[in-house]
């Protein structure tokens, strides 16, 4: 079955965030990428010099959940706390992360259908019918 791990969104501070989180729980950063990382292809927006340089995404094992976060953008725009936590859901096939994500999302926002991306893996975000910010993900590169 999938697993289920908080996703984070912070205002340009979530590197210094995950540094404190890393202080208190411990243990290293598998991956922790920058906006300047992604690859540009003609349906990206230019990114400014101050969103280059922000978290584009960071992961940190606590016990057997995965901490998740990343940076808003102005693409983005600014996240509103209260609304910027996500729950992510990493399945275990592509069949497995439709069904999720068909299901959970059915009168809902659907705003990033599921697709492949640059970094190895199929996913999609949405908001559910009852305000709730979810994301799905299955890692086909596994070591991103």
């Amino acid at each position: 079955m999938a697993a289920v791990n908080p996703y984070l969104i912070f205002n340009g501070n979530c590197e210094e965030a995950f540094l404190f989180y890393k202080s208190v729980f411990g243990g290293e950063f598998p991956y922790i990428g920058k906006f300047s990382d992604m690859p540009l292809d003609g349906n990206s927006p230019k990114l400014s010099d101050a969103d280059a340089n922000k978290v584009m995404h960071v992961c940190l094992p606590i016990g057997d959940t995965m901490l998740m976060g990343s940076d808003s953008n102005d693409a983005s725009g600014e996240a509103v706390f209260g609304s910027n936590v996500s729950i992510s859901i990493n399945s275990e096939s592509t069949d497995e992360a439709d069904r999720i994500f068909n299901g959970l999302s059915a009168g809902g926002n659907p705003y990033m259908p599921m697709s492949k991306t640059f970094w190895g893996a199929y996913f999609g975000m949405f908001v559910d019918k009852f305000g709730i910010h979810w994301m799905v993900n299955f890692d086909e590169a596994p070591n991103k």
